[in-house]
Parts: structure tokens; sequence; C-alpha cells
């Protein structure tokens, strides 16, 4: 059910655009490194499509996706995405015909029932000024029930994404040929821990099924590889 919109644009939007821009998102996010992480996404959660989503100033871009093309964009105003930019929160609507809070925009709502979106997830990617850029989202085209423990499990990993995000960053605003170097040898030990990480949930799934919602104890054990990976993160020195 529709109903009124939040304010259509956050009060900080001015500098979260212009940091949005300094950063060059666009091209940054269409690194291999940041495909395994979406692949990783739509595995755990077992949803057809799962995305990066970059939220500009009228459009609504998807550098990264699974189960859609990506590379596309739809204007701010009819995406899902662009309430949780607004909120400055994670978003979930189980049932998106259903839910009524946060309130969907009725046109929001009219879109994402032409494309049969049911299910949606959203969590914040972030700037290092804490500016929300866009969100690690997953979709479903049918309601599907999502835990808090899920919601956390999501969220750890849209921080993830953004930490890869500024350390790309940090690298290559070094002068020289180092800081390339660097996040040539961080991005390639980054996908060889993500890659470890969907074997382990391959298995998982294989072993446990496709249980919906995700078992705690499924969770937990995903969430220590993930804190393996932060560490990695973490370590890297400029």
């Amino acid at each position: 059910m529709a109903t009124s919109s939040p304010s259509p644009l956050p009060d900080d939007e001015s500098a979260r655009l212009a940091a949005l821009r300094s950063f060059e998102v666009l091209a940054a996010l269409a690194e291999p490194v940041f495909e395994e992480f979406v692949a990783l996404a739509a595995r755990l959660f077992q949803v057809p499509i799962s995305l990066l989503s970059v939220v500009e100033e009228a459009d609504v871009h998807y550098p990264v996706a699974v189960g859609m093309p990506a590379h596309g964009h739809l204007p701010r105003a009819e995406v899902l995405c662009s309430t949780a930019i607004v909120l400055g929160r994670a978003v979930v609507y189980h049932d998106v015909l259903l839910e009524q809070h946060p309130p969907i925009p009725e046109e929001i709502l009219r879109v994402a029932q032409q494309n049969h979106v049911r299910f949606y997830a959203g969590a914040l990617l972030r700037l290092p000024d804490q500016h929300p850029l866009g969100t690690l989202c997953l979709v479903n085209h049918e309601p599907r029930p999502f835990t808090p423990d899920e919601q956390q499990i999501l969220e750890l990993l849209a921080g993830l994404v953004s930490q890869t995000l500024a350390v790309r960053h940090r690298c290559r605003a070094r002068t020289g040929g180092a800081g390339q170097d660097k996040w040539a040898h961080l991005s390639a030990e980054l996908q060889e821990e993500i890659g470890a990480l969907n074997a382990l949930v391959r298995y998982l799934n294989a072993r446990n099924g496709s249980a919906v919602p995700v078992p705690t104890a499924f969770l937990d054990q995903v969430k220590g590889r993930m804190y393996d990976l932060k560490g990695v993160l973490d370590a890297t020195r400029f």
C-alpha cells in the first residue's frame, strides 16, 4: 500500500553528492572485487537478484548486479534504494505490496509492481565521511521473511564493500606506481578471501538446504569469515 513519501532529499544532499563524485564511485565499483561481493550476497541470502546501487542527483545507477543487467540506471524517484538514502539507514520490505513502514511513495510502488518486486532489503554503502552513496540490495519476486540476524549480516557485508572502496581510493591517491601496485595486490587477496567465503556458503547451502530465513547457526559461521576479511582491510597500511 502506497503512502505519503518521506522528505525527498536528505538534509546534506549537496555534500553527499560532492563526496560521491570525488571518489569516482561508478568506475570504482566496476572492478571485479565488487562483483564478488554481490555474488556472495545473492548466494548467502538465496535471492535471485543482488546489486550495488549508486544514488546520484537524478538517477540511481547499478554498476554491479547479479540476476539483472549491470550498468543500467533508473530515475531516482522510481527506485526503492532512494528511500534508504533519505532515511539514512537500512530498509527492509518483506512484502512490498503490503508494507507501510517506512512509507513507499506511489511512483516507487508502481515501478516495483511493474518489475515484479515483492521483497527488498537494502543496506547503506557509506563513504569514509559517512555520507551514504547507495546501497547493497537484495531483491526477490516473492515475499520473504528477513530476520534481524540476516539484516545484521547484510549491513556487515555492506560495510565491507564500503571499506574496500575507501581502501581503493587511498591506494590510488598515492603518487607514483606504489599505490596502484598495492591496490592490485590487495584486490587479488580480497577476491581470494571472498572466493573462500563463497565456497563456505555453497557448502552450508548444500548441507542445510534452502532454508529461508537463513538459520542463525549458518550466519554465525559466515560472520566469522567476514570478520577475517575485515581484518585484511584493517591491516592495510599507507
